[in-house]
């Protein structure tokens, strides 16, 4: 079988460029046993892969020169030697920018397209869902009526936690960039406030909008961003709150390091204010699947949470995309859709 993928041609220097991925053909081999082959419908497209680019120790391998952009997808089985699995099931896989792809049934999980549309399974059910009702609650432990403060407020997890600590009874107040999402997370998403962060010319000035929109201060930060949302937001915490770190895509392509409030600062607001402060990755909370599944599936049947998906068409198309996810240009979720529905 001949599959499409996408593969890191070079490590980028600061932002990445088109030249840094190549779109190739690539010969896979027929399944063994206990394999089946996959065919890939929906790719999600999410910031960490920018951390997998660099050729530097982190929580997981970097993505070889020439080997395939890492990246979890919804697929369909074609073939199947894999009694778990039969032709025509739908499945979670981590085949990575890739048309079609051979698994060992190890990675791959079955989902039920008559519950929810299956791009949904990468977004408010799947891994980004998941990450904002660990954060809120394992990691921040939201509690009802405490003020919460989210940044990428529209983003696949920003704007799922701010709905669920809205459910919980919570103040939201959002910070997005651009009146259009900030207008979507009041008005449809239901935060309290949302605050444009490119509205303000520095820290300080969004600091105090901060401060006027949440006079009481701020329990619990869901922080997706860095750069001056997190100074901002440490600014305005309360005694004794809590920051659940999830990403920090400010700062990824080293943009807006040189300017960031010094270390000693930050350590030291964390120290008076005994601030607890804790970052989280997906993968160590997947035993508390099942919770979030039960949880926030009937919020999206029902309609009671919402979510946006921004769509590129066709795999070749995926690395342009995910520039745009970097620049903050999606609105919500970033998909590319592969191939067909079943």
């Amino acid at each position: 079988m001949i599959a499409k993928h996408i593969a890191l041609a070079s490590r980028p220097a600061g932002w990445p460029t088109l030249d840094n991925f190549n779109f190739e053909d690539k010969v896979l081999p027929e399944i063994g046993v206990g394999e089946v082959a996959l065919r890939t419908i929906w790719l999600s497209l999410d910031p960490y892969m920018r951390g997998r680019m660099n050729d530097a120790k982190s929580y997981a391998d970097p993505v070889p020169i020439g080997g395939t952009m890492e990246g979890g997808a919804i697929s369909e089985v074609m073939a199947s030697n894999n009694d778990k699995f039969s032709v025509g099931d739908i499945v979670v896989a981590r085949t990575g920018w890739a048309s079609h792809a051979v698994s060992d049934g190890t990675d791959i999980r079955k989902v039920d397209p008559s519950i929810a549309s299956l791009s949904a399974y990468l977004g408010v059910l799947g891994m980004p869902g998941m990450t904002a009702w660990i954060g809120l609650n394992e990691i921040g432990e939201m509690k009802a009526g405490e003020t919460v403060l989210i940044s990428a407020a529209t983003g696949a997890v920003g704007g799922l936690a701010g709905q669920l600590a809205k459910a919980k009874g919570c103040i939201v107040i959002g910070v997005a960039g651009g009146p259009e999402k900030c207008a979507y997370a009041e008005k449809e998403l239901g935060f309290d406030v949302c605050l444009d962060h490119k509205a303000q010319a520095d820290a300080r000035g969004l600091g105090k909008a901060i401060r006027e929109a949440a006079p009481q201060g701020i329990d619990l930060y869901f922080e997706n961003v860095g750069s001056i949302t997190t100074e901002a937001a440490i600014a305005n915490m309360n005694m004794f709150g809590r920051i659940a770190i999830c990403g920090m895509i400010a700062w990824y392509n080293g943009d807006n390091v040189a300017n960031a409030q010094p270390l000693p600062a930050v350590w030291s607001s964390i120290l008076v204010k005994r601030l607890r402060v804790q970052g989280f990755l997906f993968p160590d909370h997947q035993a508390n699947a099942g919770q979030f599944f039960e949880e926030v599936a009937p919020m999206v049947v029902s309609g009671q949470v919402k979510f946006r998906e921004t769509v590129t068409e066709g795999l070749e198309n995926a690395p342009k995309a995910f520039l745009e996810l970097l620049e903050g240009k999606n609105f919500g979720k970033q998909l590319v859709r592969v191939g067909d529905d079943p």
